[in-house]
């Protein structure tokens, strides 16, 4: 499979501080993919996506994007890039169109090209009605679809995006999604920081989570959530009846893929998938167990990125 970004054994230690922002960086990520970073305030994200799309030199290492060499040819990279910051680079005073039209002559297109390419822009990204009322006007969601269209003035091959959704309520969040996933069905390569975890989950392919500067796991959600634990079945019974969450364990056995685990009145199973979580609780009825609350958790990447920060923490002492 192609790559559109790799990186080598990057390094960058900034003048003062007692730790380097990235320790050894190394990530690859196909082309026509979603990558998502992840990690606590620190961890080297923002300083990653900064190297990458040349804005920052490295200390050491090596990497490219879309085929160009990060440090021999940033100008081949700037080309084939689009860049969304966490804050919006748009004027609040103009009108959408506006600005992808100055966005487009900003990177060099001549005035008729610019003006064809906000158009198209507009209406891709669902902005006809407000396309010429002031930005400062919009909703959290269209602004950030506007964000989106400017990185796109120039149809990079290439998309790096920082913090994505920060700030939207959950319908803008969505509305964000939805967005970049089209983006992705047109070919184009995302690379996106994020500390919404639920956000990774539904956008990435793959995920890279950094832990000082470093990947210290990757892989795709199904992958990770898989080091966790399993999918487990979670049963609260009534305590007043004396053994029933230890009856229900024992009923729970042959269903479970792990040791059952009983706390009081609370049963946790772990199982193989769906089906068998259903079978767990048509067992139980069978014997007349009624839970007064059941409920199936799958394991997240809140439970990934949890697991990664203690087993560092644990690791460094």
């Amino acid at each position: 499979m192609e790559t559109a970004i790799e990186a080598r054994s990057v390094r960058k230690h900034y003048r003062g501080a007692e730790r380097p922002a990235l320790d050894g960086f190394d990530l690859r990520v196909a082309a026509g993919s979603v990558c998502a970073l992840l990690g606590r305030n620190g961890a080297g994200k923002t300083t990653a996506v900064r190297i990458l799309t040349t804005l920052l030199a490295m200390d050491d290492g090596t990497a490219t994007v879309a085929g160009h060499d990060v440090r021999a040819d940033g100008d081949g990279v700037r080309r084939a890039i689009g860049l969304v910051g966490q804050n919006a680079a748009v004027d609040e005073i103009l009108g959408g169109r506006a600005n992808l039209v100055l966005f487009g002559r900003l990177r060099g297109l001549s005035k008729a090209a610019a003006r064809a390419r906000a158009a198209e822009l507009i209406t891709r990204f669902g902005l006809d009605d407000a396309a010429d009322r002031a930005v400062g006007t919009y909703s959290g969601g269209m602004r950030r679809r506007l964000d989106l269209a400017a990185s796109l003035v120039l149809a990079p091959s290439v998309l790096f995006v920082d913090e994505p959704t920060t700030g939207l309520d959950p319908d803008a969040r969505r509305e964000v999604w939805g967005t970049v996933r089209r983006l992705v069905d047109d070919g184009v390569t995302v690379l996106l920081t994020t500390q919404y975890l639920e956000e990774a989950e539904e956008l990435a392919g793959h995920v890279a989570m950094l832990r000082d500067g470093r990947v210290v796991l990757e892989g795709s959600p199904a992958e990770l959530t898989s080091l966790v634990g399993d999918t487990r079945v979670e049963a609260t019974f009534e305590p007043a009846a004396a053994d029933v969450a230890g009856a229900a364990a024992r009923v729970a056995e042959p269903y479970a893929v792990g040791p059952v685990a009983v706390s009081r009145s609370t049963v946790a199973v772990p199982v193989a998938d769906a089906v068998a979580a259903t079978r767990v609780c048509g067992a139980w009825a069978r014997e007349g167990l009624e839970p007064h609350d059941v409920a199936v958790r799958r394991p997240t990447l809140d439970d990934v990125f949890m697991h990664v920060n203690r087993t560092v923490s644990e690791e460094a002492r």
